[in-house]
């Protein structure tokens, strides 16, 4: 039995109940086969074994009071998982779904997530089994402040600086930096996606989908082709689905699908940014459903979720790219082979994970344009990195220098990416080149600091 082969067994066995998290494991670690046997100094350092293990979990209870005065209790967690390059660096989810199994997988994606972005960060992340959805604007901040209460004693500027993720926007990162602050008496940057008028970075709110947009037009120069005139798929319509959407339709590309956890929207005429902007109006504001696309927009069609399906329909329309800007696996196998069907040849993700193994088998089999998440979208925590950065100077950058910085960052994720793939013997594979270039830079990293 190979050297890899054994420690899967081990992480199964420790890591039982948490999918998603031995899944995140043996993708990467399948990935660094080659290296394991170009570098057995890894090995011998037990690099791997180290880097699986979180160097800190922590668990805790957040109580709070609803509108009704009556007590509810949620259960919190922060998993700080490497800290070879830097400080902790990862979002905070608030969503039913979470549990350690998840939040597991999605720090351990983090680290390499952070390492391809060249900045100093380590990888961490965290967050709740409270869904925000629903909940009244008090009762938000009742738990956002509850929540702080136990987490501002694990975190700080140079230790762990948590952001958002799903159901955690800018104002639940307002709620939960002014409990810091008013505990801690300090006003530092502990927190990214900050409001713009007290330390956030110009943006940071879009970077996630700009970053899945500009990787995708990295893979698609390597065919001398551009966006332009690209028919795309989008799933989901929170944040990033907004913004690869506006800059889908910037750089002359036409999104003909959106979704929700209800249903998904297909518009065959394509969103302009008119469309766009009733649907930021829809999600951020009004909190509806996507649904209502449907009734304002007769010219597009509504499909309800059917659970009882063996696939999603948003990914059986014909298209050139796919971004799923979801959930984790929200592309099975039949979804992997609808796309391809349908005439998908670039597929980047915007979302952690949603693909799974069988369905990143068939994509690469293919020898299609394939971004995984941890490469395709690096831009959001990029640019959480340069508000860090903002932060530490007490400086802002403009809007285009930003951007400029974003779009330069994501040229260097791809090109590290392609050439550690040639590297490793797997030319065209993005999969390995970012799990191998992600890698490499941490392990280098721990090496340095000894056994620790």
């Amino acid at each position: 039995m190979s050297y890899v082969d054994e420690l899967m067994d081990q992480v199964k066995a420790k890591n039982q109940a948490q999918p998603e998290f031995i899944q995140a494991v043996e993708e990467v670690l399948e990935s660094l086969e080659p290296v394991v046997e170009k570098h057995p100094e890894y090995v011998d350092a037990k690099i791997l074994e180290r880097i699986i293990e979180p160097e800190r979990v922590i668990m805790f209870r957040v109580p709070w009071l609803d509108d009704q005065g009556s007590v509810q209790v949620n259960r919190g967690f922060r998993i700080e998982m490497n800290s070879a390059l830097g400080p902790y660096k990862g979002g905070l989810r608030f969503h039913p779904s979470v549990n350690l199994g998840i939040l597991k997988f999605l720090a351990f994606e983090q680290v390499f997530k952070n390492s391809l972005t060249t900045l100093p960060m380590g990888g961490g992340k965290g967050g709740c089994d409270f869904d925000p959805k629903g909940k009244s604007d008090n009762e938000v901040m009742r738990f956002c402040q509850s929540f702080m209460t136990e987490l501002q004693r694990h975190i700080g500027p140079d230790t762990d600086i948590p952001a958002g993720d799903i159901g955690v926007g800018g104002r639940e990162i307002g709620f939960m930096f002014g409990q810091y602050k008013r505990i801690r008496n300090e006003f530092t940057g502990v927190l990214t996606g900050k409001g713009l008028n007290w330390g956030g970075s110009l943006i940071r709110p879009e970077a996630t989908g700009y970053g899945a947009v500009y990787f995708a037009v990295e893979m698609l120069a390597t065919r001398n082709e551009t966006m332009k005139g690209k028919t795309c798929l989008v799933s989901g319509s929170g944040n990033v689905a907004q913004y690869t959407t506006e800059k889908i339709i910037e750089l002359g590309g036409k999104v003909v699908t959106l979704s929700d956890s209800g249903g998904f929207i297909y518009d065959p005429d394509g969103l302009d940014t008119e469309k766009l902007t009733f649907v930021m109006d829809l999600k951020n504001i009004r909190r509806g459903r996507i649904s209502e696309y449907a009734d304002k927009y007769p010219n597009a069609k509504y499909t309800p979720v059917d659970p009882s399906m063996d696939h999603n329909p948003i990914w059986d329309v014909k298209a050139d790219c796919a971004f799923p800007s979801a959930t984790q696996n929200e592309i099975n196998v039949v979804d992997a082979d609808n796309l391809l069907k349908q005439g998908v040849y670039v597929v980047s993700e915007g979302a952690n994970m949603p693909s799974t193994p069988e369905a990143v088998v068939k994509f690469i089999n293919a020898k299609i344009l394939y971004g995984p998440g941890k490469a395709a979208n690096a831009g959001g925590v990029a640019v959480s990195g340069l508000e860090m950065s903002q932060n530490s100077m007490r400086l802002g950058w403009t809007r285009e220098e930003v951007d400029a910085r974003l779009n330069g960052i994501m040229k260097a994720i791809h090109k590290s990416c392609v050439e550690a793939a040639d590297e490793y013997g797997t030319p065209g594979n993005y999969v390995n080149g970012a799990n191998i270039a992600g890698f490499l830079k941490v392990a280098n990293a721990m090496m340095d600091h000894g056994v620790v």
